[in-house]
C-alpha cells in the first residue's frame, strides 16, 4: 500500500524531450517507473530512450493511445500553467509540476480551474513522490530510500532527501515521500497529504519537514490535533532566519507578525507532534 503512486501509475511526461525532462524521465524508467509516453508539440511519432517511450503532440492524444492516469511537468515556467490546464483538460486526474517560477496570479487560475475539474495538483516548484520499491515520479533519488511505514511529506525538497537518508541509515523505510513544494501558491496542502497518510493502512506514521514562511504549518498542526490518529514528527527548518529575507523558496519568507519557526513548532507541539532540532533527530523520535 501506498499514497498517490504506485506500480499501477502510468506516468506520461509534458516536456521529455527537454535536458531536465529527458534526463529524469531515463532515471524513472531505470527506477522502474511505468512511463507510458511523453508530450513534446511538434515532436509527435517520435520515441526516447532507444524506443522506450512514444512522444504526442498533444496529452488528449497521449491519454487516449497509452492510458495514461498521472502526469508529471518539465516544462518552462512560462509554459508550465498552460501544461497543467491542458493535462487536466485532458482527464489526468493527478498532476504533478516539478517546474518552478511560476506567478502566483496563475496559479490562483490554475487552483480554480483544478477544483472545477476534481484534479489534484502536487507542486509547482517541488521534487515529485517516491513510493519505495514501486515508482518515483519527479526529481527525488531512488536510491536514498526503501520501502517501509513512514510517510513522509514535505515544503523542502534538499530536506526531504536527507531526511529520506537519514531514516534508510537508521533502518526505517518509507511507505510514500511526497515534496509539496515552496511556493506561496502550492496545488496540495500538508493537511491534503496528511489526509492520505491517515487513510493509507500501510502508513504507520508521518514525518512532516516544514520551514518558515505562511501558515501551512500551523493548519496541519490543527488537522492533526482533530483528525489523526498516527503519530507524527516534524521538523521546522529557518529557526534563525531574519523577518522580511527570502530563504530559498518563495514562500519561505518572514512577514512582520507570521510565519516564524517558534510559532510553528508550537502550534505542532501543542497537537501532540513530537519536534526534531535536526533532522538527524528525526529516527529516534519514531516509534519502534
Amino acid at each position: 500500500m501506498s499514497i498517490l503512486v504506485n506500480k499501477s501509475t502510468r506516468l506520461l511526461v509534458q516536456g521529455i524531450t527537454g535536458h531536465e525532462g529527458l534526463f529524469h524521465t531515463s532515471q524513472m524508467v531505470e527506477y522502474g517507473t511505468n512511463v507510458v509516453a511523453g508530450v513534446t508539440p511538434g515532436k509527435g511519432g517520435e520515441w526516447v530512450l532507444g524506443g522506450k517511450v512514444p512522444i504526442f503532440d498533444t496529452v488528449r492524444v497521449a491519454v487516449e493511445a497509452t492510458g495514461a492516469n498521472t502526469s508529471v511537468i518539465f516544462v518552462p515556467a512560462r509554459h508550465a500553467a498552460d501544461a497543467i490546464f491542458e493535462a487536466a483538460g485532458a482527464g489526468i486526474p493527478l498532476i504533478f509540476c516539478i517546474t518552478e517560477g511560476l506567478p502566483v496570479q496563475e496559479m490562483m487560475q490554475v487552483h480554480a480551474f483544478l477544483d472545477a475539474h476534481a484534479v489534484r495538483l502536487i507542486g509547482p516548484n517541488c521534487p515529485g513522490a517516491l513510493t519505495p520499491g514501486e515508482a518515483k515520479i519527479g526529481i527525488i533519488p531512488g536510491h536514498i530510500s526503501m520501502p517501509g511505514n513512514i510517510g513522509v511529506v514535505s515544503r523542502s525538497g534538499t530536506l526531504t532527501y536527507e531526511v529520506l537518508y537519514t531514516l534508510t541509515r537508521a533502518g526505517l523505510g518509507t511507505s510514500t515521500c511526497v515534496g509539496i513544494g515552496g511556493d506561496p501558491v502550492s496545488g496540495s496542502t500538508f493537511v491534503d497529504i496528511l489526509g492520505l497518510f491517515e487513510a493509507d493502512p500501510h502508513t504507520e506514521q508521518v514525518v512532516l519537514i516544514g520551514e518558515i514562511g505562511g501558515s501551512e504549518e500551523e493548519r496541519a498542526a490543527d488537522f492533526i490535533d482533530r483528525e489523526m490518529t498516527k503519530p507524527v514528527v516534524a521538523f521546522i527548518a529557518g529557526k534563525t532566519a531574519p523577518v522580511g529575507r527570502r530563504m530559498g523558496h518563495a514562500g519561505a519568507i518572514i512577514e512582520t507578525g507570521s510565519g516564524l519557526a517558534g510559532d510553528k513548532i508550537k502550534a505542532l507541539q501543542a497537537a501532540g507532534v513530537s519536534m526534531a532540532n535536526h533532522p538527524e533527530e528525526i529516527p529516534g523520535l519514531l516509534v519502534r
